[in-house]
């Protein structure tokens, strides 16, 4: 995948979710998205709607969908969500 989104627009939107969000039994979730780390923090996650992003160490990220347009309507909400 080229580097088409900013890593640390999604880190404001991961501290986003984890200061404004409700627990789950990962993390937390607000505006629909849920995000959580693993145990040690260098990677985080954030899903919603049938998508699952993960940030790695250095920056990294892979994101896994099925559909074109919901991997579009999530990266909007991650926009919004690191405004």
């Amino acid at each position: 995948m080229k580097n088409e989104l900013d890593p640390s627009q999604l880190l404001h939107a991961y501290e986003n979710v984890m200061e404004n969000g409700t627990p789950t039994e990962f993390g937390k979730i607000y505006e629909g998205v849920e995000a959580f780390s693993d145990y040690d923090g260098y990677n985080i996650y954030m899903r919603g709607n049938g998508v699952e992003l993960r940030v790695g160490f250095h920056n990294t990220y892979h994101i896994e969908y099925d559909q074109e347009h919901l991997k579009e309507s999530f990266l909007k909400k991650i926009s919004l969500l690191a405004k």
